[in-house]
Order: C-alpha cells, then sequence, then structure tokens
C-alpha cells in the first residue's frame, strides 16, 4: 500500500501549496522502505528550536507503540520516519468553541489562545474541546488535507500511515485518514487507539454514534456466540458478545467482543480481537517474505550441485512464521529457511520446488471464519543430463477464505492470488476419505452444496500446482 497516487493529488491542487520539502529522518529502521510498512510522522505546533524536543516525543511514541502486543510482536514489519515540519509558534489554537457541557463561555476549559502553525492544529473541533484536529470545520480542512498531502508526496511520498504529532501538553486527539494527538501522559496510547481506526478499521467499543455503525471486525449485529465473526475467541481472555450501551439512539442493536480494549478505554490494551484483526491487516498490507535466492534478478544456469535455495523472512518475535517445502509434490523439508538439493533428487526435465509460509501465531484464531494468508515461492528447475539448464522463481501471496463456517447446505469457497489462476480444493472426511474435488477461479465466489453430506467435521485441503497451501475444518451442520 504505497500512496504514490498523492503526487498526481498534489499536483492537481498545487494552487493551494507549492512545494515544500523539509529534513526527514528514519527512527525505526527494520529494513528496506519497500519491504516494510512505513509509518510517518509530521510535527505540528513545533518551532525549529523545538525539533531535538519532536524528535524524542517520537521516539517515546515509537517505543511505546512497539512496546503494545500486536505490534511488538511484529515489530520487524515497520519502519518509522519523522518530517520535521516547521511552525511559526508553539502548541495548537483553544477557540473556545466547544458544545462540551463542562465548558461554557464563563467557565473556558482552557483559555482563548491561536497559534500560527503549520496545520493549524484546533481544540474545540466540530464542538468537542478535546477534538485536536487540522483546522475547525471542514471547509478549512479540506484546505488543509491538501496541505498534508502535499508535504507528505514532496518527503515521504511512499508512506503507508502518516500521524500528526502536536506540541501541546493539554489532553486532545482525533481520528480520520491523519491522526492527530497531543504529546503528554496519555499521548502514546491515544495514538494507538487512533491506529487503530486509520489504518485497521477497528470501530470504537464505547458507542460511537449511529453514524460511525456497522459490521466490522470488532462490532456486529450478531448475538449468537456461535456465529458471531470472533466466535473462536469467544470464552478466551473474556472475550465475549457484549451489548453497547447508551441512553439513546440503536446502540441496543451492536455488539462488541470485549468489556476491556484500548477501543473503548485508552488506558487499556488491544483486546484479542482487535488484536486479530490488526495482524491480519499487517498479513494483507506486506507478505512475510524479506527475499529469496535464487531469483530471476540472478539467473542461474549449469550450476554446480548441492543446490542451495533460501529464504529470507520478515520474522515476528518469537518468530511464528511456519514453512513447509516441497519437490515435485513431494514433501521435502519444513520450517528450513535454507534448503540443499542433491542431483539425485531431481528427475530429467521440469522440476518444482515450492515452500509455503504461514503464519502460526497464537494471537491468531481464523481457521474457521477469516481469511488465511499463505504465501508461497516456487523454482522451477530446468535438468537434464548436462546439469542444471535453468532456474525460475516466483512469489505469491493467496488469501483462502471460507464462509459459513458451520454450513447447512452451501459452503462458499473463495481465494485471490497476485498471479495464479485456479486453485483446487478437496474436501476430506476425518477418516481420510476424499468426498469432494473442485477447481476454484481467481477473485471468485465458488459455493459447493453440502447437502448429501452428513453432519460433522471435515478438512478441506487447498492446492496449487498440487502444492497444499492451506488445511481448514468445516463443520457440517
Amino acid at each position: 500500500m504505497k500512496n504514490v497516487f498523492f503526487l498526481f493529488f498534489v499536483l492537481v491542487n498545487f494552487q493551494f501549496t507549492g512545494a515544500q520539502v523539509f529534513t526527514t529522518e528514519i527512527i525505526k529502521n527494520s529494513g528496506d522502505n519497500s519491504k516494510r510498512l512505513n509509518l510517518v510522522i509530521l510535527s505540528e505546533g513545533y518551532q525549529v528550536s523545538e525539533f531535538a524536543k519532536f524528535k524524542t516525543d517520537a521516539v517515546n511514541y515509537t517505543n511505546n507503540m512497539f512496546n503494545e502486543s500486536p505490534f511488538k510482536e511484529y515489530s520487524n514489519y515497520f519502519n518509522v520516519h519523522i518530517i520535521y515540519v516547521p511552525s511559526n509558534e508553539s502548541g495548537a489554537d483553544h477557540p473556545g468553541e466547544s458544545f462540551d457541557p463542562e465548558e461554557t463561555p464563563d467557565a473556558l476549559l482552557s483559555p482563548i489562545t491561536s497559534a500560527d502553525t503549520y496545520f493549524n492544529a484546533t481544540y474545540d473541533s466540530y464542538g468537542a474541546h478535546r477534538r485536536l484536529f487540522y483546522e475547525a470545520d471542514g471547509n478549512y480542512a479540506n484546505q488543509t488535507e491538501v496541505k498534508i498531502n502535499s508535504v507528505l508526496a514532496d518527503n515521504f511520498p511512499t508512506y503507508d500511515q502518516a500521524l500528526i504529532l502536536v506540541n501541546s501538553d493539554e489532553y486532545g486527539a482525533s481520528g480520520g485518514e491523519f491522526p492527530m494527538s497531543y504529546t503528554g501522559y496519555w499521548g502514546p496510547k491515544t495514538v494507538l487507539h487512533e491506529l487503530g481506526h486509520s489504518m485497521f478499521n477497528l470501530k470504537d467499543e464505547y458507542y460511537p454514534g449511529e453514524l460511525f455503525t456497522e459490521e466490522a471486525i470488532n462490532m456486529t449485529r450478531e448475538s449468537d456466540e456461535t456465529l458471531v465473526k470472533w466466535k473462536n475467541w469467544v470464552g478466551t481472555n473474556n472475550v465475549g458478545v457484549y451489548q453497547y450501551t447508551c441512553d439513546t439512539g440503536n446502540c441496543a442493536e451492536w455488539y462488541k467482543p470485549h468489556q476491556n480494549c484500548i477501543m473503548e478505554s485508552i488506558n487499556k490494551s488491544f483486546c484479542p480481537v482487535c488484536t486479530e484483526g490488526i495482524i491480519e491487516k499487517i498479513h494483507d498490507l506486506l507478505p512475510p517474505i524479506n527475499s529469496f535466492t535464487p531469483n530471476n534478478d540472478n539467473a542461474i544456469s549449469n550450476a554446480a550441485f548441492p543446490l542451495e535455495f533460501e529464504l529470507n523472512l520478515i520474522e515476528p518475535l518469537p518468530n511464528t512464521l511456519e514453512s513447509e517445502w516441497t519437490l515435485n509434490s513431494a514433501s521435502f523439508a519444513t520450517n528450513q529457511d535454507l534448503v540443499s538439493i542433491q542431483e539425485e533428487d531431481l528427475t530429467i526435465g521440469t522440476n518444482t520446488l515450492t515452500a509455503v509460509i504461514i503464519d502460526n501465531t497464537e494471537l491468531l484464531k481464523v481457521d474457521n471464519h477469516e481469511t488465511t494468508h499463505v504465501s508461497t515461492v516456487t523454482w522451477t528447475i530446468e535438468h537434464s543430463t548436462l546439469g542444471i539448464e535453468s532456474i525460475e522463481s516466483s512469489n505469491t501471496t493467496f488469501t483462502v477464505s471460507m464462509y459459513p463456517n458451520p454450513v447447512l447446505d452451501v459452503v462458499n469457497l473463495k481465494f485471490e492470488s497476485d498471479n495464479t489462476e485456479n486453485v483446487t480444493v478437496e474436501i476430506i472426511s476425518i477418516d481420510g476419505r476424499k468426498i469432494k474435488s473442485e477447481t476454484l477461479t481467481n477473485s471468485t465466489v465458488n459455493s459447493i452444496n453440502l447437502s448429501a453430506l452428513p453432519s460433522g467435521i471435515y478438512l478441506t485441503n487447498f492446492y496449487a500446482n498440487k502444492v497444499l497451501l492451506a488445511t481448514k475444518k468445516l463443520i457440517r451442520k
């Protein structure tokens, strides 16, 4: 997810802002930017003389973020960059225009002040004193968003998520495309909450109001514990199906997975369901394969035996990635980053070596109801009586989903891949008999009628080019 289209966006809107090139610095470096998720922090309300403070604040926020699960476990997937954007004055605006009951014209929560800052960070935005936003109303905010996009396009166009750090000790924050946070005590936790919205599509677990209710990772209208989307977590670590509470609106129709999650209160941590959602999104954005050798950039011919094949993976902490190697569809190695092939392992003609990589972390319970992320590397080895003629490689990512599960009559299966047209699914009985075999078409929902099968537990095996990609449990009601 690289936002290079903002270069075009800024050119179209050049009448609002000119090019501004500022100093950038990397404060967390896990690898090449093209193979990492890039978080970019912009300074707001910091004068040039306060840039050292900005870096200290940004490092503090970064350290706090990657001490929290699941960012702690997936720290290697992220780089963090900062952009030194200078403001003429420190702080943020306090126009004294909130509608909060505790604030009246005679009893302001903060003195009315105005600060000349680059993105015009403002408290009291949209009538809420603690909503710290760029500008106070939509018309001005639209202009400022152009300015933010311009700064990013001119200084770090390939960012994955940007946030704005405001040089203020007074509590305040906002979400949206560009989360904004103050730098006081709860600031680092506030950023995690807002990133939960902006980058990972999590919903508030306090009632956010009717405009912000929809089916999501951690919000649903489904109240049945056996059908809810996080059913695999129910009963574990206090995960359940909890009704939202409020005095008005339709909150009684909506349910959340936990009662102690940072998406409800910033003094908490992410609940297991939100943790799982973040990890799944990380896998959506960044496959775990950093590199592999040999690759097509370094073509191999007339190679000497043994042939060595290596994976360079982006490992969680602790490493929960598992690899399964097959040679000509037969199991060859398990959980190895480097394998060696002797000449006697090959046949004359075309040989196929495939490594399938999955994340087997206990922080995921997605076997029955969500998407399985699978990454593969395949080497095609041409072998003749004269030796190795060529080795070509390809890297593929798959997502495989199956729903509903449990199933009554018809199960829907779907896989998505960047360069594979078809996948074969086999439904296997618990005693190992193959019940059904179907070919699935890429990016198409494929429906299979199971009404003739007796109730029970089955396994579904997904294959590409005779290589097993994933196994999922299927329950027939």
